[in-house]
């Protein structure tokens, strides 16, 4: 079995904190980085303040902080922290049990059927990749407010 790098192991303060950014400010959802791709795992928190995406960073061990283009002289710099596919899905683990928002129902939809659905090898059967679909759409489905 291939040894994935993961997130560190966090504290409950941590985990918890982590989750409340991700219920106020972050994304938990699957999305693909080119058109023609398979939707991969993400889990982002966007903000104006640099640094509390650096004590994330630092926190987690894991991910990467981009910085956002300003659409107008009027915006404020922001900055993405973003970790994708099994580092994400190691770090949902962690905080799961502290989310609050409708994130809560796309981390449960993930942990179930992530790894499931999600071949190493990148080869999909008929039958994996039209569950794979299915799941995709349930959880692209879960909004705010539901």
């Amino acid at each position: 079995m291939a040894n994935y790098r993961k997130t560190r192991k966090l504290k409950p303060t941590e985990a918890a904190y982590l989750a409340g950014l991700i219920d106020g400010e972050g994304t938990v959802t699957l999305t693909r980085k080119h058109k023609n791709e398979f939707r991969q795992l993400a889990v982002t928190i966007s903000s104006t303040e640099r640094y509390l995406l650096e004590d994330v960073l630092a926190m987690t061990n894991a991910g990467k902080i981009t910085r956002k283009r300003v659409a107008s002289s009027k915006h404020t710099e922001s900055w993405t922290f973003a970790i994708y596919n099994r580092q994400a899905l190691c770090l949902l683990e962690q905080i799961r049990p502290f989310l609050r928002t409708y994130k809560k129902i796309r981390a449960d939809l993930i942990l179930r059927n992530y790894l499931r659905l999600t071949p190493r090898n990148g080869k999909y059967s008929q039958s994996q990749l039209a569950e794979k679909k299915l799941c995709e759409r349930r959880l692209l489905d879960v909004k705010a407010n539901q």
